[in-house]
Formats: structure tokens, C-alpha cells, sequence
């Protein structure tokens, strides 16, 4: 055996010193046939490929490509079937395979696997398709087969079902693994062709093949809309969704239910829950799903085999994702898919499955603060946490020293994570920190900081000042395009609760907000940020800044921050600006009088501010007497001329109770305050109107010397 290898190389060798000193085209030709069949016997190691790529190069391969007219007697495509022959052989070598020659050939690849297939070409495809995968293990391979054309033309070789066909489906999932979102739109039509086929193989399949097809299946559920968008997705999801009712409707072993409940979480991180029909066969399809993710959990959690939950992470991952969703459909009031009865036992279930979530994490070493399928668990903790407020309160209060810890080891090592994707869930490979832990216990921390026990273990464990440092950070992420700012994102939305957050530790703990430090780098940081928040684009994050702002500067109003500086006075003329513009007069359809009502550019978001306004008019009220040169900046900003005339306009019965309550506790603290403020209002009629909308406290100082 080794004397017929040697025999083998010499005679290669003297094979390729022919092609070297050949003088015409036949002796090349001659001498070619040979290398050829040494390298597609597959006796030649990598060294020996080297030395034939050493020895031609990629002029006479290209040569060969070109070349049309074979020689006497041979078929058609015979020089091109050399010629692949030789580039799969050169293919073997990584760098080769990334080397600009064989990546200009991806389109003639291309060519071939679309082309017809006969007997003769069967090797030149089974080259094509050894060229293809060696160039997708390249760093550059997947971005050129992309912008080339290789899905299509994969898809097509897939669909037209000829010969290498099941390679074709390899490859494309090989390439669709590492793909962009972007990548899966510029090819949507042929990948939908491909999903089609899947889909109704998947429907039918009777065998194994169903639970095959569960595995091959979510690489062709894209995570952007087209799916939902189009009449040919929307009839695959109708086929997937029947498929899958039928697989977890029977009895499986652990090898079927995973793969089925891995391919579930995946059109619910595609399409939500919009792929379930309404209707009873389908609540009972979605309340099926998310108990058998809750036992799934349970039997992985609860008591923890290191081995077991390592080779379960993937799937328990997935289970959360269609928890998750469970958690949605629960509170969904509009449009429900879940009955109340439905509702009650999946809220039950889920509380048990947390709790498994929750012993788990409380396991937890450090060392394993890396693994992304922590993250994944404190994430879905955090959409729970976020909802349910009533359960489980002792077994997360005694958690929130680790949530406090984790969240900060993840936050301190990292950089701006708020800008990194949305995590892949159903995918625990690959991830590495940092990962924003905080962006997801928002929520859930603003429910807890309102009460005591919870919001004490928060403030003991340095929660305040982490939450501090995030909020600087975020606002830094959401101001990188100073241009103009993005619309709503999640930085924004994390701006946001945490905003919650400390008004609710302004409102409990003003201790805390006066002592600690980083509450004054806060307060810098909100008089020099909302000025710069365009109201119409970021209404309710301005909201937010304005309450919390003017309720921390009643209770740091000594600080030197808020002295009368610059930063202070474009702060309150913002939020006198904010304040002031909520309101106008408008056409009363039902009678002639103009009516109180919300200014248009407001009343979008009115739902979400209105409570946050009326906090603010209080703070601004309070902050009055605190800070006397207030009242010549609210005089300055025209607000007391401008509210007098809209009293004076509007109908009173248009003026509810609290609107009322709120420009009184305003106007008092003017009119105490600031002579030049008592004499506009005065001087508007003020008396008649503050006995109009029964104002007494107001008529009562006017009336005062």
C-alpha cells in the first residue's frame, strides 16, 4: 500500500513537471487527465494539493473554465470539468479558498448548480459544491456568496430536487446561520420558495423526518416581517402551526418535544403570537405551548444535575422565549387569545416555573457569570418581575442581592451594551458579555422601589448608585448622533423606568437622594440634558425629566448645582416651557364657548405624561419659595399673562377639577412670591376668574394687602 502512494507521487510529480515544460496543448492535456485523477482518488495530502497549486497556479485552471472547445471524442465540458477539478483540489487549502481567484468564480459556481443536470456532470457539482463549502468557512465567503447570488441559486438547486440537492440545503443552512437579517431580505423570494417546500414536507411527514425538519426549519424563519407580510408566509405559518399541534399533541420522547418547542420559540421571536389563529383550537395550541415550557423548566431547574442543565440549556432557553410570550397573552386585553379560565392556570404554572428560575440563579457560582444562559434566566426573570408584582415577593427579595451584583459585574465590564442587538434567545452559542442585565430589571425595580422591604434590600445592596451610573450612560448612547436623536429605542425606554425608579426614591427615601453623592451628579446631568430633548420626538422622556428634576431640586435646592447658575436657568425655563404649552382653547363642537383641552402636539402621548404633568406642576409650585429668581424666569417665559387669557377664554365647565387644582397651586405660589407675578394676574382679571373656577385659596391671597 505505501509502495503503490510513493509510486502515486512520483508519478504525479513527473506529471507536473510535464505540465510545467509542456509544449503544446495535448501534452498538457495528457498530463492534466493524470493530476486529475490522483487528486479525485483522494490519494494526495495537503502538502501534495500545495505543490499542485505551487506548480499551475490559477491561469490554466481559469484557461480551462473558458475554454469551449473540448478535445476529440470527449464530452462538451470536459475542460471545465478539469478545471473545477482542480480549483476544489486548490479549495482544500483555507487560504485558497479565500483567495480572490476562487471567490470571482462564485458566480460561475452559480451557473453550474442551476444548469441541467446530466450523468456527465454529476463530478463537476460534487466539485462546485466542495469549492462552495470551502469558501463559506472563509471570513470573507459568507458576504461574497451572499452579494453573488449563492442563496438563489442554492434554493433553486434545492427546489429543482436533482442531483446534490440535499448538499445544496447543507449549505444553504450553513450560510443562513451566519447571516444578516439583510442578507434574508435581499433573497426573501427564493428562501420563502424554500420555506414553502419545507413547510408542507413538514405537514405531511408522518416518520421521523417531521422532527429532522423541526431542526432545519427555524434557519428559514427570518426575525424581520416578511413572513406576516405576505400571502405565501402567512399559508407556511398556517402549515407550521398544524404541524407542530399535531407533533405536541402526541405523546414524544425528549428527542421530538425539544426540537418542536425549539422551532415554537422561533416564530414567536418572528412573529409573536400572531402565527396561532384565534379561536379554541388555538388557545388551547398556545396554552399547551407554554405549559409544556414551564414542566420543561421545572424538570431542568429544579434540581439542577450541572451535566443535565448543560446539555439542556439551548432548549430551556427557548422555553423561556414561549413563557414569555405566555406572560404577554396573559395581560392581553384586547383581541385576547386566552380565555380568563386559561389566563388564571398559565399564571399559576408560570409562578411554579419561576420559582425553578429562581433556585436555579440562587446556585449560581461565579465563575458561571459568564454563561449567556444566566443572562437568558435573568432576563425572562425581569419580564416576569416586570408584571406580576404580587408573587413569589419573598423568594426575589431574597434574590435582588445577586440581580444587584450580576447586573453590575455585566454592566462594569462592558461598554455601551444598550446599543448592541436584541439578544437571540432561542441561542446560547457564541454570546459573550457584555449584555445589558439592567435594560431588562428596570421594570421590575421600579415595582419593587415603591416598596419598603424590596426597596430597602436595593438601596443596602448599591442599586441607587449603579442605576445612576446606567442613567448617564444611556443618555450617552441615546445623544452618540447629536444631529438628531434617534426616535424611541431602548436606551430611551430604559431612560425612562429608570426615571420611575428615582422619583419613586425621591418620594420614599429623600434621605438618601440629599446624602448620596452620585444623586447631585444626577440632578447635573438632568439641567443639562433636558434642554436638549426636542419635546416632539421625545415627549415623554422630557416628561420624565422635568418631574424628576423639579421634585430632586426642592429636595438638593441648597446645592451649588442650582444656584442660580446657567445650567439651572435653561433647566426651569425647559420645564416652564414643557409645562406651559399642555394646554389650549379650542372649539367647543356642542356650544359657542371655547373649551379647556390638551394641545394637539401633546395628545399622543397625553396617556403616558399626564400623571408626570401633574407631579410637575406640583414640584414647580413647591420649588416657588425655594428659588427666588424662579418667578422672573417663569415671568420671562409669558406663562402667567398666557394662562391668565386661557382662563379667561375657556368655558369653566370645560376645566376639570384637578386641571384646576394644578394652576392654582402654581399661581399661589406667584402671587406670594413675586409682586410683579400678583399684579399681572390681577391685572388679567384674575379676582373674576379665581372666583369662577372656585380658586379660593388663590381670590383669597389677591385678596390680601
Amino acid at each position: 500500500m505505501a509502495a503503490a502512494a510513493a509510486d502515486g507521487h512520483s508519478t504525479l510529480k513527473r506529471c507536473l513537471g510535464v505540465l510545467r515544460d509542456a509544449k503544446n496543448d495535448s501534452e498538457q492535456f495528457a498530463a492534466l487527465l493524470l493530476v486529475t485523477k490522483a487528486v479525485k482518488a483522494g490519494e494526495l495530502d495537503a502538502k501534495t494539493h500545495r505543490q499542485i497549486f505551487d506548480a499551475i497556479g490559477f491561469t490554466f485552471p481559469n484557461r480551462l473554465l473558458t475554454s469551449r472547445q473540448p478535445p476529440a471524442g470527449c464530452p462538451e465540458n470536459t475542460f471545465q470539468a478539469l478545471g473545477l477539478t482542480l480549483l476544489a483540489c486548490f479549495c482544500t487549502d483555507p487560504e485558497l479558498a479565500g483567495h480572490s481567484q476562487i471567490l470571482n468564480k462564485i458566480p460561475t459556481f452559480n451557473d453550474i448548480l442551476v444548469s441541467p443536470c446530466n450523468p456527465d456532470s454529476t463530478s463537476m457539482i460534487d466539485d462546485v459544491y466542495q469549492c462552495l463549502s470551502a469558501v463559506l468557512a472563509t471570513a470573507r465567503g459568507p458576504r461574497e456568496l451572499v452579494t453573488k447570488g449563492t442563496v438563489s441559486a442554492l434554493c433553486q438547486a434545492y427546489l429543482n430536487g436533482s442531483y446534490g440537492s440535499d448538499r445544496a440545503l447543507t449549505l444553504l443552512l450553513g450560510l443562513l446561520a451566519v447571516a444578516e437579517a439583510r442578507w434574508w431580505q435581499k433573497d426573501a423570494p427564493h428562501l420563502l420558495a424554500v420555506l414553502t417546500k419545507l413547510s408542507k414536507d413538514f405537514l405531511k411527514a408522518e416518520d421521523m423526518t417531521k422532527f429532522e425538519l423541526c431542526e432545519v426549519l427555524p434557519h428559514f424563519i427570518p426575525l424581520s416581517p416578511p413572513l406576516m407580510q405576505d400571502s405565501q408566509g402567512c399559508e407556511c405559518l398556517q402549515r407550521l402551526y398544524k404541524g407542530l399541534a399535531s407533533i405536541l399533541g402526541s405523546k414524544l420522547s425528549q428527542s421530538q418535544r425539544d426540537p418542536a418547542l425549539k422551532l415554537a420559540a422561533c416564530l414567536v421571536q418572528a412573529c409573536g403570537s400572531e402565527w396561532i389563529p384565534a379561536g379554541s383550537a388555538g388557545s388551547k395550541f398556545l396554552a399547551l405551548l407554554v405549559n409544556l415550557a414551564c414542566v420543561e423548566v421545572r424538570l431542568t431547574l429544579e434540581e439542577p444535575d450541572p451535566l443535565e442543565v448543560e446539555g439542556k440549556k439551548e432548549v430551556v432557553t427557548a422555553c423561556y422565549v414561549l413563557i414569555e410570550m405566555g406572560i404577554q397573552e396573559c395581560l392581553r386585553e384586547e383581541k385576547p387569545l386566552l380565555e380568563e379560565v386559561q389566563k388564571m392556570q398559565l399564571m399559576r404554572i408560570m409562578e411554579e416555573a419561576f420559582g425553578a428560575v429562581i433556585f436555579y440563579l440562587r446556585q449560581a457560582k461565579q465563575e458561571e457569570l459568564q454563561d449567556p444562559f444566566i443572562f437568558a434566566s435573568v432576563r425572562i426573570l425581569g419580564a416576569w418581575m416586570a408584571e406580576e408584582t404580587s408573587s413569589l415577593k419573598q423568594e426575589i427579595c431574597e434574590l435582588l442581592p445577586f440581580l444587584v451584583c450580576y447586573a453590575k459585574k455585566l454592566f462594569k465590564e462592558g461598554s455601551p451594551s444598550a446599543s448592541l442587538p436584541h439578544p437571540e434567545l432561542v441561542s446560547t452559542e457564541g454570546s459573550a458579555l457584555p449584555q445589558d442585565a439592567l435594560r431588562f430589571l428596570l421594570p421590575g425595580f421600579c415595582h419593587l422601589t415603591a416598596e419598603d422591604r424590596p426597596r430597602d434590600i436595593l438601596i443596602s445592596e448599591g442599586a441607587p448608585a449603579l442605576l445612576c451610573e446606567y442613567f448617564l450612560q444611556q443618555w450617552e448612547v441615546l445623544t452618540s448622533q447629536p444631529e438628531s436623536l434617534p426616535p424611541l429605542t431602548s436606551p430611551e425606554m430604559s431612560l425612562q423606568t429608570a426615571c420611575g425608579i428615582f422619583l419613586n426614591l425621591v418620594v420614599t427615601a429623600p434621605d438618601l437622594i440629599r446624602q448620596d453623592k452620585t444623586f447631585s451628579s444626577l440632578m447635573e446631568l438632568l439641567l443639562k440634558a433636558l434642554p436638549l430633548l426636542t419635546q416632539k420626538d421625545h415627549l415623554v422622556l422630557a416628561a420624565n425629566f422635568v418631574t424628576l428634576g423639579l421634585m430632586m431640586a426642592r429636595i438638593l435646592a441648597s446645592s451649588a448645582v442650582l444656584q442660580e447658575t446657567r445650567c439651572a436657568k435653561d433647566f426651569f425655563r425647559a420645564a416652564i416651557l414643557f409645562l406651559s404649552q399642555a394646554h389650549t382653547a379650542q372649539a367647543d363642537p356642542g356650544s359657542e364657548a371655547l373649551a379647556m383641552a390638551v394641545s394637539p402636539t401633546y395628545a399622543s402621548a397625553w396617556p403616558d405624561i399626564r400623571e408626570l404633568w401633574f407631579l410637575g406642576m406640583q414640584a414647580l409650585a413647591s420649588s416657588i419659595p425655594l428659588f427666588l429668581w424662579l418667578p422672573q424666569a417663569i415671568l420671562q417665559a409669558q406663562w402667567v399673562e398666557n394662562l391668565s387669557e386661557l382662563l379667561s377664554r375657556v368655558s369653566p365647565a370645560s376645566v376639570e377639577f384637578e386641571l384646576i387644582a394644578a394652576f392654582q397651586g402654581v399661581l399661589v405660589e406667584l402671587a406670594r412670591a413675586s409682586q410683579p407675578c400678583r399684579d399681572i394676574i390681577l391685572s388679567h382679571h384674575g379676582q373674576e376668574w379665581a372666583n369662577l373656577y372656585g380658586m379660593a385659596a388663590l381670590e383669597q391671597c389677591l385678596s390680601e394687602q
